[in-house]
């Protein structure tokens, strides 16, 4: 959330002072909200995805100098605002938010209010993340046949929604469910399965590369028409999440 609160409020100074001339790209990464890419869409840049840490962001910068960079971060808190700093970046982050929050406060709202203005305008979106410790040898291998499972008998099926697509990082390929047709993915080989489903819920597994962990994140949205509808569509979308988690045996 706080990462499309920066980002739209950059876009929107961007577009404000003219600067936007359609060669201009934010960044995100795989495991990362997809509000990041209505943002884009709503004004004409292009999101540019990759995995998840901060060196692959930077990476963009330097593969498309003909690009500018607008800002972009990850779903764990960090961002990057410009192509100075190219890496977390605490320092600017917090003088961005500084300045939307004081911007946002002279209008009489504050940033929970223009969250949720965001919500009404390019969709509700919640993510949340399962993270399971699996300890020793025995849980090193219980992480890998969860992997396994995933991967070798993916689920069709999901809280009542059709899996559309799977994208298997390991192996490169975008499988789509519904044409049977496969699309090589251009991102370096990770060991991430992300699930697709027809109603916009996003479900990305993934070891973690530090801790003995497996992760789960999890996507999900709706349209939120009226703000005063928003706890009513909350409340919708924690039970897809709260349903998701059950039905695939996560607690």
């Amino acid at each position: 959330q706080t990462m499309v609160l920066m980002t739209h409020f950059l876009l929107e100074q961007w577009k404000k002072q003219g600067m936007l001339k359609g060669n201009e790209f934010i960044g995100s990464t795989i495991v990362s909200t997809p509000m990041m890419m209505e943002l884009a869409t709503a004004y004409n840049v292009e999101c540019k995805v990759g995995l998840t840490g901060f060196k692959w962001i930077a990476k963009m910068i330097k593969d498309f100098p003909e690009q500018q960079f607008i800002g972009g971060g990850e779903e764990s808190f960090g961002f990057m605002v410009g192509d100075k700093v190219r890496d977390k970046d605490a320092v600017t982050s917090t003088l961005l938010l500084c300045e939307i929050a004081a911007q946002a406060k002279a209008n009489a709202s504050s940033l929970y209010q223009e969250l949720i203005k965001l919500y009404e305008e390019f969709g509700f979106y919640k993510e949340y993340l399962i993270s399971l410790t699996k300890k020793g040898i025995d849980g090193a291998a219980e992480i890998t046949q969860m992997m396994n499972d995933l991967r070798n008998n993916p689920l069709k099926e999901i809280n009542g929604q059709r899996v559309i697509m799977v994208e298997d990082y390991k192996a490169s390929t975008a499988q789509n469910l519904l044409s049977a047709e496969t699309e090589e993915l251009l991102l370096p080989k990770s060991d991430v399965l992300i699930y697709y489903l027809e109603d916009g819920t996003k479900i990305c597994a993934r070891p973690s590369g530090t801790e003995p962990k497996i992760k789960f994140y999890f996507s999900v949205n709706e349209p939120l028409d009226d703000i005063k509808e928003f706890k009513r569509v909350e409340e919708i979308l924690d039970d897809k999440i709260k349903n998701i988690i059950q039905e695939m045996n996560l607690i």
